[in-house]
């Protein structure tokens, strides 16, 4: 039985060329645009996206590469690059007729809502981040032992194709130790959709490892011209994030000052897969987001 977000209408919309993107729509209202994590796909955002759309309109789509959006070859080591994602995300809001929209991203889907906002500050009203950290600050913040915590970041950047390979041995035992530990209760993840992230993540191994390989190294890259350049996040941002600096010791919250004028940085203690261990604490956070004023 396929499984699907009560109420929403669900299409597959152009991006760019030869790219179409799986997209789940609700509500109506202002919009807000939710971009998942890994190894997830647009349902991680099931509960947040029904309450959403109580007053909002609600997009939820699978990133490029995940879920049932198309997953493109990888020939130059740009077509996961997160300013390529970003323009997917811009793309979509503007084909289901949105020139501006609030953005919340989740892990990777962050990673891609970061990459918006800069690129895009006239399309991104609001952005929320859930969990993560710049990919610039996450790759100088993982340093010796406290980088075992990132293996699965060093493994998916070796040259291809060995951690495809790897990967392909054992899906289910990669991709569940996510799921599994990142959860810690089995209950925030039910049987039936950590069985639909499994099933769309084997199916998508060389495009998650393509989306994890260009954060070393386009995405490193952009960020750092964007840091020497000054470019920043103009619009107002919200961050929860769990205590990772206590952990590897580094201050999260300064590390977001130096990206984003208007920020409202969180220290919460919701797990890594908060939208789905919180829903309500969530939306709290995204409704109080989108009540402060935009330029």
């Amino acid at each position: 039985m396929e499984i699907t977000i009560p109420g929403f209408a669900y299409d597959r919309v152009g991006v760019a060329e030869g790219v179409a993107l799986s997209v789940a729509v609700g509500g109506s209202g202002p919009p807000v645009v939710l971009l998942h994590g890994f190894p997830q796909t647009h349902l991680m955002w099931r509960h947040v996206a029904v309450e959403l759309a109580s007053d909002h309109t609600v997009i939820c789509p699978d990133l490029r590469g995940y879920g049932a959006s198309d997953k493109p070859a990888d020939p130059d080591g740009t077509a996961y690059a997160k300013r390529t994602m970003a323009a997917d995300v811009v793309a979509l809001g503007r084909a289901l007729g949105h020139e501006r929209f609030a953005l919340v991203g989740h892990d990777r889907g962050a990673l891609v809502a970061i990459r918006a906002g800069l690129e895009h500050p006239a399309r991104i009203t609001h952005l929320a981040s859930l969990d993560v950290l710049p990919t610039l600050d996450s790759w100088e913040v993982l340093r010796g032992t406290a980088g075992v915590a990132g293996f699965h970041l060093y493994l998916m950047a070796a040259p291809p194709p060995l951690p495809e390979t790897l990967i392909a041995g054992a899906p289910d035992a990669f991709f569940g130790h996510f799921l599994d530990a990142w959860a810690g209760d089995p209950a925030v993840i039910p049987a039936e959709v950590r069985a639909e992230y499994l099933r769309a993540s084997r199916a998508a191994i060389p495009s998650i490892v393509a989306d994890y390989r260009a954060s070393a190294f386009v995405d490193v890259e952009h960020d750092r011209a964007d840091r020497a350049a000054g470019r920043r996040l103009s619009m107002p941002v919200t961050v929860l994030q769990q205590d990772w600096g206590a952990a590897l010791g580094f201050d999260a919250a300064a590390r977001w000052r130096a990206w984003a004028d208007d920020l409202d940085h969180h220290t919460v203690a919701m797990g890594h897969f908060m939208a789905e261990a919180e829903p309500a604490e969530v939306v709290r956070h995204i409704r109080a987001l989108l009540g402060r004023p935009i330029s």
